[in-house]
């Protein structure tokens, strides 16, 4: 299994943070079929090979997400996305 893990800084206050994680976990459900359960500031995600969850605080959003073998061979490029996605939605 491989193990991914990704945080960022942010300014923008605990609700807005959370808003903004919010519409990003719906459009990588709808893109990668993933399944959402939020509890809290807290989202689980989970597919078929990954497992993780995404945690908003005041300042900091923090991602972590575990991989199967199959897709740990394309950890590079998710956790790339995740960078990605999380510095758009955050700016």
């Amino acid at each position: 299994m491989t193990q991914i893990s990704v945080e960022r800084k942010h300014a923008l206050g605990r609700e807005a943070a959370r808003a903004k994680a919010e519409a990003l976990v719906d459009k990588l459900t709808r893109e990668y079929g993933l399944e959402a359960n939020w509890q809290g500031d807290r989202v689980e995600v989970s597919r078929s090979g990954a497992k993780g969850s995404v945690e908003i605080g005041d300042d900091l959003i923090r991602v972590q997400l575990k991989l199967g073998m199959m897709m740990s061979m394309m950890s590079g490029t998710i956790k790339g996305e995740i960078e990605r996605a999380l510095d758009k939605a955050l700016a």
